[in-house]
């Protein structure tokens, strides 16, 4: 099997209360935490491709850490993988290779791998003869941020816009594939393409699904609910707490299936 996955950040110890506020006591718990997942999903002889930013360790520290991550492991190097790959004591033969960008096949699909998202990439009009995509881009880097608001748009966006070809008989949408590996997204473990599409599609529609509510709330104005003789205080609490879930819903900090869970009984 092959997997994928990127921005872990072993031992980058802000990211517990920053940014991803990843919420561990420690960072040796998250790391913990993040080899057991990782070799839980991954066999010796799988393969992993890690998208970028693996570690803040040093090269004595990520050493130790590959020596307990299972798998054949390929690099796709990040902006914060430097620390230890400039490290003299670090040991770079456990990754079969390391590179700055990288084009592959699996399962008849070709994937165009970096660190960075790239907004038109190679091979990204490329159809198999049911018009299905056949190139993805897969990258990290962005984690869970605003920039992924962004991406997503333009993803949006691209998919909407209908081209006529050189080679092709009539307009059709533009592909768009692009697909953010982040760990947290997949709860820490490597995941196949397969799986990282699946997970992306899931992520969009909870994001869809987060957008209509916000769009429902707008509903609760005072002029509004005074006409109907609501108790308008106890409502206005009520869409404020709606408001705040469903923006963590658009942020991946919960992940509520249904509106039934959001707007409760």
């Amino acid at each position: 099997m092959r997997y994928y996955i990127a921005d872990c950040h072993f031992y980058h110890r802000n990211l517990l209360t920053e940014m991803d506020n990843r919420g561990y006591e420690s960072v040796e718990q998250m790391n913990e935490v993040m080899i057991e997942k990782w070799n839980k999903k991954v066999h010796a002889h799988d393969e992993v491709i890690i998208l970028g930013d693996l570690s803040l360790g040093s090269g004595q520290e990520t050493n130790q850490l590959l020596r307990r991550l299972k798998g054949k492991l390929y690099l796709i190097r990040g902006n914060h993988d430097d620390r230890y790959l400039k490290d003299k004591d670090f040991d770079a033969s456990r990754f079969v290779w390391i590179k700055d960008y990288a084009e592959i096949h699996d399962n008849k699909r070709k994937i165009v791998l970096m660190h960075y998202p790239i907004f038109c990439y190679n091979g990204q009009f490329r159809r198999g003869a049911d018009g299905t995509p056949l190139t993805y881009m897969l990258h990290g880097h962005i984690h869970k941020s605003e920039d992924q608001v962004l991406v997503d748009r333009f993803c949006a966006e691209t998919k909407a816009t209908i081209r006529k070809s050189a080679h092709q008989e009539e307009a059709q949408p533009i592909p768009c594939q692009m697909i953010n590996c982040f760990c947290m997204y997949s709860d820490y473990t490597p995941l196949t393409l397969e799986e990282w599409v699946e997970c992306n599609r899931k992520r969009l529609n909870r994001q869809k699904n987060s957008a209509n509510i916000l769009k429902a709330l707008e509903m609760f104005s005072d002029d509004f609910m005074s006409d109907r003789g609501f108790d308008s205080e106890k409502i206005r609490k009520a869409a404020e707490e709606m408001r705040l879930k469903a923006e963590d819903i658009a942020r991946g900090n919960i992940d509520y299936a249904t509106y039934e869970e959001v707007f409760g009984k």
